[in-house]
């Protein structure tokens, strides 16, 4: 790599590494992972708050497998149900449950209040645009691939 091109993606790693570790543990204090909350707020989101488990990992950007596995874990501890999907025979359908959306209600506040201070607050407008704007591009042509 050419230096500026170093010190860029460094300096990328540095801070995605200290803003996940900071909103990562202010979800864990009231018991949630950052994963956990993904998933909760991402079928909150949709109709009947169900999702196949395919299009759900599409949308997340995780792969089947890894969403399968933490799906597993999450029904385990009641915040979402794994029911076979009518319309495809070896998929599965997700759905938030009614402990899944209290969980994310609760963890709401404190979720954005994190975020806002590790990473909104920190940024005047014009950097929370030029970082959407490279983000889209990034995830643009990451998804091409």
């Amino acid at each position: 790599m050419k230096p500026d091109e170093e010190r860029a993606w460094r300096a990328y790693r540095r801070v995605m590494v200290a803003v996940s570790t900071g909103t990562s543990r202010d979800l864990a204090a009231i018991g949630l992972s950052e994963p956990d909350y993904e998933v909760l707020s991402t079928l909150s989101e949709r109709p009947d708050h169900t999702s196949g488990l395919g299009e759900q990992a599409d949308k997340m950007g995780w792969s089947r497998s890894r969403l399968s596995r933490h799906a597993t874990r999450m029904e385990a501890r009641g915040l979402l149900r794994r029911t076979p999907d009518p319309n495809d025979g070896r998929g599965c359908l997700l759905t938030l449950t009614a402990q899944g959306l209290t969980a994310l209600e609760d963890a709401a506040p404190t979720h954005v209040e994190s975020v806002r201070r590790h990473f909104i607050d920190r940024l005047d407008p014009e950097d929370l645009s030029a970082i959407e704007r490279i983000a889209r591009k990034l995830e643009e042509r990451t998804r091409r691939e």
